[in-house]
């Protein structure tokens, strides 16, 4: 009952799919959890970092989970919204060449990384490796407010969300963050929709 007033057939299409998130902070702790909401069958998820009390102002935790890795932690919160979420958990640093293979199993990568110079190395490995499948990253997130500057940009299997020019000195707010984790579910689901329908190669 859970995906009971899912969109008619998304939940058939999301539970075949296999989707992986490149670090757990604030986009990618929301992003898993949205996803799971809207009835993804398998996350693999990859974060090397501890749940600290300054996350809790924007990523998917409690102050129970401080002190716990950010993987386990997040885990066991999406496994409380639907069980029978498959989750490959890997406590470790990611790095250039181990991408391909942690993520050979996925038809999406999502890049949730908080550092330019990692999502760069992120999205040229992962290209590298899998052209013809598509990553969603984002740039631009951090600040307040201006809702409609953060859009959906795309080169190939490229899709960048964020407004692309707010800088992290400006400080993060759950809100605009959440906005850009939500962005980057929305276009999975999206793309794994039209990729069904035979209107978009993934």
């Amino acid at each position: 009952m859970i995906f009971a007033r899912n969109v008619p057939g998304m939940t058939e299409v999301l539970k075949q799919a296999t989707i992986g998130i490149a670090g757990c902070g604030g986009l990618g702790s929301n992003a898993a959890m949205l996803l799971v909401r809207a009835g993804i069958g398998r996350l693999v998820l990859v974060d090397f970092d501890k749940v600290e009390e300054s996350n809790l102002n924007r990523q998917y935790f409690f102050r129970t989970d401080i002190g716990n890795p950010k993987v386990s932690a997040l885990a066991a919160h999406l496994r409380a919204i639907d069980p029978a979420v498959r989750l490959d958990l890997h406590e470790t640093m990611l790095s250039r060449e181990t991408t391909a293979a942690t993520f050979a199993a996925c038809d999406i990568l999502i890049e949730a990384f908080d550092r330019a110079e990692s999502k760069e190395w992120l999205i040229e490995a992962w290209t590298a490796a899998y052209p013809d499948r598509p990553i969603v990253a984002a740039s631009g997130l951090a600040g307040y407010g201006d809702s409609g500057t953060m859009t959906v940009r795309r080169a190939g299997n490229i899709h960048m969300v964020g407004d692309g020019r707010s800088d992290m000195a400006r400080g993060l707010c759950a809100a605009r963050v959440m906005l850009a984790a939500a962005l980057e579910a929305n276009t999975v689901i999206e793309l794994l929709m039209k990729h069904t329908e035979g209107r978009l190669t993934c």
